[in-house]
């Protein structure tokens, strides 16, 4: 079965760094739209960045500038470089995966998600 694992959570301070990893099956990421949602407690889930099969990237406004999706298509994995972390980037962050840009950028019958890995930014 087709699967998208997140890797790469955890807790750092503020103005610190991490990446997320997102591996997934071979037969859905070459050709697909990858992108990374986060969910904050108590909010909706946002789009932070999507890229797609061409290498064109969008940013939320809340991260232009700090964050950075890349994809390596020979593994098969996504990831996201993020710095300068802000408390208000705490969240759970998903990996998505569609091969239309407007389902991923719109986050609407996504056709595949990942469980998600767990981003805390605190002193």
């Amino acid at each position: 079965q087709v699967q998208l694992v997140e890797s790469g959570g955890g807790w750092v301070q503020p103005g610190g760094s991490l990446r997320l990893s997102c591996a997934a099956s071979g037969s859905i990421f070459s050709g697909y739209v990858m992108g990374w949602y986060r969910q904050a407690p108590g909010k909706q889930r946002e789009l932070v960045a999507t890229m797609d099969s061409g290498g064109s990237t969008h940013y939320a406004d809340s991260v232009q500038g700090r964050f950075t999706i890349s994809r390596d298509n020979a593994k098969n994995t996504v990831y996201l470089q993020m710095n300068s972390l802000k408390p208000e980037d705490t969240a759970v962050y998903y990996c998505a995966a569609d091969p239309l840009y407007g389902r991923l950028r719109e986050g609407v019958r996504v056709e595949r998600w990942g469980k998600g890995t767990l981003v805390t930014v605190s002193a």
